[in-house]
């Protein structure tokens, strides 16, 4: 680092993203992206306003909010697009936390929140999962700061119940509970309903998974109009043109397409348990995921050698260092055949 750099941020820890490796083409599985490509709509509304980036993009989001208000059946106004989930994650951070209301998340989960809570200079407090890599909901009650769980868990992939999620937010009235749902939409309960009964739950969502949009980057939160008007202080105090105007016209485009995505993550699904089996039958053990990714562990082959012979082989998935977890990766799920290419290496590795 440079000699003029912050002394606030010399500690700081940056998030470190899945690798993109050029030296070959891979088959891809460590950054849990779509094996499929956007909505042909996705693609043409975008597209049509590329002749148009002169101008700078709707602030408000207005034709985004109308139709995605409809469709999670909420209010105009308490709905944020942002760049990204992660944008609103850390607006979340900003506006909700500070010195005398730490964060609060699990010591396993996404890797970012950290990161958002370091740079925020915010208290924060990790608090264990069970041996299983389950959360106890009794860790969460009668919390004095905000609370970041998310749903279902990365990179276990672990859901909590909707009903296990009431009782988080209810035990804790004063507090503002932050669930985010980036994996949702592959076999877990939403907690957006909530939001209509709870004026202290914040749900984020992207449309980087299920919705084949990683690359142009779309996350939104819903929750009472109170809190999503404190989001908006933050955002307009950083950036107001947050969402491109591509992005944006992609994300009509994906929400007028639902069948299409509702029937890619009925793939992704299926093709995640078909390859859960194999992996079990080869001698794997794993959480239950519910979502677009596979955590397992093989106890006769170190994780991390394990990720290194797949990845000698053209495959990449994501391996994770911190001694909890590094016996264990974490498998994208892809295409079929991208996954029958990593069942045949594994056996290769495995010799069987």
């Amino acid at each position: 680092m440079s000699r003029f750099f912050s002394e606030k941020y010399k500690s700081l820890v940056p998030y470190t993203p899945g690798e993109q490796p050029k030296d070959m083409k891979y088959v891809k599985l460590n950054t849990n992206e779509s094996p499929f490509p956007p909505s042909k709509k996705a693609v043409e509304y975008a597209a049509a306003e590329a002749g148009k980036y002169q101008l700078y993009s709707d602030p408000e989001c207005t034709d985004l909010v109308a139709i995605a208000s409809r469709h999670f059946g909420v209010c105009k106004d308490c709905i944020l697009f942002t760049n990204g989930s992660d944008e609103i994650l850390n607006f979340a951070f900003m506006a909700f936390c500070d010195c005398d209301r730490p964060a609060y998340f699990p010591n396993i989960t996404y890797g970012f929140y950290s990161v958002f809570a370091e740079i925020n200079n915010v208290p924060y407090v990790e608090i264990p999962l069970l041996e299983d890599f389950t959360i106890d909901i009794n860790d969460y009650k009668g919390i004095k700061g905000a609370i970041f769980i998310a749903n279902p868990n990365a990179p276990t992939g672990i859901a909590l119940t909707l009903s296990q999620i009431e009782e988080i937010i209810v035990s804790n009235p004063e507090s503002v509970v932050v669930i985010d749902e980036a994996y949702v939409d592959f076999g877990a309960e939403s907690a957006v309903p909530l939001t209509k009964k709870y004026d202290n739950l914040l749900v984020t969502q992207t449309f980087s998974k299920s919705r084949s949009m990683a690359g142009a980057r779309l996350g939104f939160g819903i929750a009472s109009k109170a809190l999503i008007q404190d989001l908006n202080t933050i955002k307009y105090s950083t950036n107001p043109y947050n969402v491109n105007r591509a992005t944006m016209a992609a994300g009509v485009g994906s929400l007028e397409d639902e069948d299409y995505t509702v029937e890619n993550c009925k793939k992704i699904i299926a093709t995640r348990e078909r390859t859960a089996n194999e992996l079990k039958a080869l001698g794997f053990e794993m959480t239950k995921s519910m979502a677009n990714f596979i955590f397992a562990r093989h106890r006769e082959i170190d994780g991390e050698k394990l990720y290194l012979e797949l990845k000698a082989r053209g495959i990449l998935v994501r391996h994770f260092s911190k001694p909890d977890l590094c016996q264990y990766n974490r498998i994208t799920v892809g295409t079929d055949g991208q996954m029958d290419t990593l069942i045949s290496a594994i056996k290769e590795i495995l010799g069987v």
